[in-house]
């Protein structure tokens, strides 16, 4: 007779199942730390939980308690990482969430003093932004006005507002109807941390919106009033941010660019980098993405960088060869 199997046990409190282990208990007040004091996503509170999991996997696989952790462990724990052949980038990652880990746990007197405080991140190098041209962004729009009906007046409002703003893709698909201004030129964006900015419309984009609005009730449940400007039937209300990005690359498909290079995160990046390639200043840019630290503007430098060595070498006359 077969043995009946043990019944599945619940983790405790609001811990996820999907953790390795469970985690030490002041890992979900860490967590909580993240939302109520830095506005922190969902996406950015599962990847500290994940992170968190598998160092606590580490931890109890050699019989110390996260919370006990020292420098020494700390590094033992980053050796085995490069060991198993992670990325540096990713390492940097699960670094930053233990680094928010024992300073949560410093403040609060669990500990007196800060492991990580003492560890250096991997490096990282310059891993530059993936852009797509100009002549590329111009192919994906116009196969996009290829689309007919309201499905084309969406994507193209959605592709126009994107490439005009840098929008992150959360905040474009989570839009809400109000964020446009009685003057149809800006937008009024709620980003990271509740950070609230005003962003400079293009007139195709405000135009793209206009043409999608004749349409949008369409798309409401049940002809239900919605807060969203591209409503949809997801649990979240509105367009999910996973549909979008399947759609750009069903028309980058059609425009003949490789699906691979197109995502909405890189036409954020064109946004940025275009702008630099003809004129703007890094702070403008800087504001319009909502960055909180120029230093993550800086990563388009190489952008300014390009333009620069062309001004040099067309105009300066050092830089002219001599017959």
């Amino acid at each position: 007779m077969a043995k009946p199997h043990a019944p599945k046990t619940k983790p405790p409190g609001n811990i996820r199942a999907l953790d390795p282990v469970t985690p030490d208990p002041m890992v979900e007040q860490v967590l909580e730390m993240l939302v109520a004091e830095r506005g922190a996503s969902v996406n950015t509170v599962s990847a500290y939980r994940r992170d968190l999991a598998d160092f606590s996997g580490f931890a109890a696989a050699r019989g110390f308690a996260p919370v006990k952790a020292g420098a020494n462990e700390i590094r033992d724990y980053l050796a085995m990482m490069n060991d198993s052949g992670l990325s540096p980038r990713s390492a940097a990652r699960r670094l930053s969430a233990l680094r928010q880990f024992f300073k949560f746990l410093l403040g609060e007197g669990v500990r007196e003093d800060n492991p990580t405080a003492v560890i250096d991140s991997p490096r990282l190098g310059r891993v530059l932004p993936k852009v797509l041209s100009e002549s590329e962004v111009d192919a994906l729009l116009a196969a996009a006005r290829e689309v007919k009906g309201r499905s084309g007046l969406r994507i193209v409002a959605l592709l126009e507002t994107l490439y005009a703003t840098g929008l992150r893709v959360t905040e474009l698909v989570g839009l809400p109807v109000a964020a446009i201004a009685r003057d149809r030129r800006f937008l009024t964006v709620r980003g990271k941390g509740g950070r609230e900015r005003i962003v400079p419309l293009g007139e195709a984009a405000a135009d793209a919106l206009a043409d999608y609005n004749a349409v949008r009730e369409t798309y409401l449940k049940g002809g239900k009033p919605s807060p969203w400007m591209f409503p949809s039937r997801s649990g979240a209300g509105h367009l999910t941010r996973h549909r979008f990005a399947q759609v750009l690359k069903e028309l980058a498909d059609v425009a003949g660019i490789d699906p691979g290079k197109v995502s909405p995160h890189v036409l954020r990046h064109a946004f940025a980098s275009h702008l630099l390639n003809n004129g703007a200043d890094l702070r403008s840019v800087q504001k319009m993405l909502g960055h909180a630290d120029i230093s993550t503007t800086q990563i388009y430098t190489h952008v300014l960088e390009d333009r620069l060595r062309s001004l040099v070498e067309d105009h300066h006359p050092l830089s002219r060869k001599r017959d």
